[in-house]
């Protein structure tokens, strides 16, 4: 067994290591953000979608468009607003005037990687229609049906300042988002070196380093990666303590919790686990894998209750505490 894990772990390393040249290509253009860029690659790996919250200027249009340049895929930003429409987002059927017949226009949804910016602006139909693109992997325009490029990836943003003319997105669709990342301002140092960087007369470029077929086997590479029993074990106790929190010697928490995390948040924290160790070169998961990639996977399936909101408790107060209490193999 051990020789098996052994030699799984140098295949491993030897298969992680075009990421060195996706982020050493990253690092030329984004600075600071490691976290977002870690995050980003740990869900292209993992088949995953990301929700990212953060105020103007953080780069992360940025972070996703030179990605998309770097592994040689196809992108698209959609700005979302009050009055889009499902049709500007997955396409519509045309009249051909010449043919006497419709023909069907496919919308930007048709790509590799989506930005899709400010999303809690759109309304209700709009959400169901990227929905089905996110969960499906496809798109129903009329009576038909179109699978979607792999990989697909959806990087959504929410703007956590500006409420005016915002929709709150539904819980159904806040679970489809592998990881919500809360990204926060650069350091000191890291914003000087944006002001040289950016106040040149050539802005940066990046190379292609690899193409969307490598980040497909490399997605079959990660799912092989080893997790001991112990480890899903673990993994399973995080989760289960955010629905019954009482059973694991935190009875005050019970009032502060509405809803814990899915089902699906188990699936998740066990694939993005072996992708952080995936990044990492290792081909076992280690617990520290799982507490680094915890937070970002549950802060947004632990539904707070309006007791916990009275006492300003948040999401991420509860995981946290979670997080402390649960034993770690």
């Amino acid at each position: 067994m051990d020789q098996d894990i052994q030699a799984l772990n140098e295949r491993i390393k030897e298969e992680s290591k075009f990421v060195a040249d996706i982020l050493g290509e990253m690092d030329k253009v984004i600075v600071g953000q490691k976290n977002m860029v870690e995050r980003l690659m740990i869900a292209l790996l993992s088949d995953g979608h990301l929700l990212l919250e953060g105020v103007p200027g953080l780069a992360k249009t940025l972070a996703i468009s030179t990605l998309s340049r770097i592994i040689n895929a196809r992108f698209q930003r959609i700005q979302f607003t009050p009055d889009l429409l499902p049709a500007d987002l997955i396409g519509t059927l045309i009249y051909n005037q010449q043919e006497a017949c419709f023909t069907t226009k496919k919308g930007p949804i048709f790509s590799n990687l989506i930005l899709a910016d400010e999303i809690n602006r759109a309304p209700a139909k709009v959400q169901s229609a990227l929905l089905e693109a996110m969960q499906e992997r496809q798109v129903t325009i009329s009576e038909n049906t179109f699978k979607l490029d792999e990989p697909f990836l959806v990087l959504a943003t929410q703007n956590p300042i500006e409420q005016h003319g915002t929709y709150p997105l539904p819980e159904a669709q806040i679970d489809r988002f592998m990881l919500k990342v809360v990204i926060g301002y650069p350091s000191k140092e890291e914003e000087k070196n944006i002001l040289r960087l950016h106040s040149g007369n050539s802005a940066p470029t990046v190379e292609t380093k690899v193409n969307p077929e490598r980040i497909l086997q490399a997605r079959k590479v990660v799912r092989e990666i080893y997790v001991d029993e112990k480890i899903e074990n673990y993994i399973l106790d995080i989760i289960f303590a955010t629905r019954f929190p009482e059973k694991y010697g935190l009875d005050d928490l019970r009032d502060l919790i509405n809803y814990g995390a899915s089902p699906r948040a188990s699936l998740y924290l066990k694939i993005t686990a072996c992708a952080h160790a995936f990044l990492r070169g290792r081909g076992y998961v280690t617990p520290e894998d799982v507490r680094a990639i915890s937070m970002d996977v549950l802060r947004h399936r632990v539904i707070v209750s309006y007791e916990a909101e009275a006492e300003e408790v948040t999401s991420e107060d509860l995981v946290r505490r979670i997080l402390g209490k649960i034993e770690v193999p």
